[in-house]
């Protein structure tokens, strides 16, 4: 089992910059697909970008060329770089683990953190 706690988010301005992290305690990050989702209010959960181990990182066409995700492994940490944010990305940012099935963006991953909030004004 993995426990998944997040942080990094707060309000900025269009343009701006965040970096988002994902603690995760338990087992090593390593044995799992890492997701980041995000859902905005009124709006389905959304998969943001997803990393696994011996593969390349995936990510929604939405965010593709500003964001990055990358997982330390000797930090058990997961990341989220945003750049060039925008209003359209203010949401509560989520980190998730599975270990079945597709690595993809279906939002049934078996481990999911609290969230944090990022919100972008104009």
């Amino acid at each position: 089992q993995v426990q998944l706690v997040e942080s990094g988010g707060e309000s900025v301005q269009s343009g701006g910059s965040l970096r988002l992290s994902c603690g995760a305690s338990g087992d090593p990050i390593s044995y799992y697909c890492m997701g980041w989702f995000r859902q905005a209010p009124g709006k389905e959960r959304e998969g943001v970008a997803r990393t696994i181990s011996g593969g390349a990182p995936v990510y929604a066409d939405s965010v593709k060329g500003r964001f990055t995700i990358s997982r330390h492994i000797d930090e058990n940490m997961l990341y989220l770089e945003m750049n060039d944010l925008k209003p359209g990305d203010t949401a509560m940012y989520y980190c998730a683990a599975r270990t079945q099935g597709i690595c993809g963006f279906r939002t049934d991953y078996t481990h999911w953190g609290q969230g944090t909030q990022v919100t972008v004004s104009s």
